[in-house]
């Protein structure tokens, strides 16, 4: 294990913005990473768990605590079923696959961070989510202070949520397992309208398997949503805020918002999420409220991506509290026009909306 004092946390994080920690290990190999967390949770302090650092918005005054950056590796596949070490780059697992010939997570490609993290998020992009591959994850339980195979029926998936974000303190993701498909060279149904547009193919349909990953990877570099150093509107988290659930009658009253806003002939998206529940967009709130791409304080500091409304951005020399200023005036102003409050995406760490 590498060990540092007073270690600075943002280049560990996408956003390139957060203060120090008081301590930060880098564990290399499982074994590592438990001891760790044991050592950590012997001495009583506070534990930040950072993989990609994709999702993490860190405070300007840092971490008090020790800080575990999570770089164990390791990619097997025995037949249609992989198993990924939660320090893998997610990008390079899906590239992996795909080169394997096996389906299931290549509209996937392009989401930063950790294989670990994805079945924390469920996440999911362009018509596809971990939850539908995942078989196990494999944590350490800080609680009992074993190791524990969690299979997926007790992962409580949910959009962007499961049963290790409601624990956060609890489980500590070690290695994940999917079970792909191998279906000659094809790719998943696709599920995504915008996707099959760019394949050319209908919902539903197959396409070639390599071909699927390098669209996605065109629509989300589009969209500022693959990382790039020298592209500031990469700089960020991606998504800031997830879409917002609501209920029928939550729904029912956010129509009426948007045609006294908008006129009668506005129609906001909607997208059946379960009995009496319908999803919207938030890109689409934020925009329509007024707060279109580049938008931002005249520091220039932090802006809304001039790829897509939905990515907040670190624009070279930012703070966090400039970020989280940002964030909290598209709150308001998605809540004042349409009466629907946005949830930050983000992990925040030291700080809140």
């Amino acid at each position: 294990m590498h060990e540092l004092h007073d270690a600075p946390l943002a280049p560990l994080t996408t956003f390139r913005l957060g203060g120090p920690a008081t301590r930060l290990i880098t564990a290399t190999t499982e074994a590592e990473l438990i001891a760790a967390v044991r050592a950590a949770d012997a001495e009583g302090g506070p534990l930040l768990l950072i993989g990609g650092g994709s999702n993490l918005v860190i405070a300007d005054d840092g971490f008090a605590g020790t800080a575990l950056h999570i770089a164990t590796t390791g990619f097997e596949l025995d037949g249609t079923a992989l198993e990924v070490a939660a320090g893998e780059i997610w990008t390079d697992a899906v590239a992996q696959s795909v080169e394997k010939g096996l389906a299931g997570i290549e509209c996937l490609a392009g989401v930063p961070g950790s294989a670990g993290a994805t079945p924390i998020q469920n996440v999911g992009a362009y018509g596809q989510e971990v939850s539908s591959t995942v078989t196990e994850v494999i944590a350490y339980d800080r609680k009992v202070g074993e190791t524990v195979t969690i299979p997926n029926a007790a992962c409580a998936f949910s959009y962007r949520h499961s049963r290790f974000k409601a624990e956060p303190e609890r489980f500590v993701v070690l290695r994940v397992r999917f079970r792909l498909e191998d279906a000659d060279g094809l790719s998943a149904p696709v599920r995504y309208a915008e996707t099959a547009r760019a394949l050319g193919v209908r919902v539903g349909e197959r396409a070639p398997l390599a071909q699927v990953r390098e669209t996605v990877l065109k629509l989300r570099a589009g969209k500022g949503m693959v990382l790039d150093p020298d592209d500031h509107d990469t700089w960020s988290a991606g998504s800031f805020f997830t879409n917002p659930v609501l209920t029928d009658e939550e729904f029912a009253a956010f129509h009426a918002r948007v045609v006294e806003r908008l006129g009668p002939d506005a129609a906001p998206p909607a997208y059946p999420e379960g009995e009496g529940r319908t999803k919207t967009s938030a890109a689409w709130l934020i925009d329509k409220a007024g707060f279109g791409k580049g938008y931002g304080p005249g520091s220039g500091r932090v802006s809304i991506s001039t790829k897509h409304t939905l990515a907040l951005t670190n624009r070279g020399g930012a703070r966090t509290a400039e970020l989280l200023a940002l964030a909290r005036e598209v709150v308001a102003g998605v809540q004042e026009t349409f009466g629907v409050r946005l949830v930050n995406e983000p992990v925040t760490v030291g700080c809140e909306l």
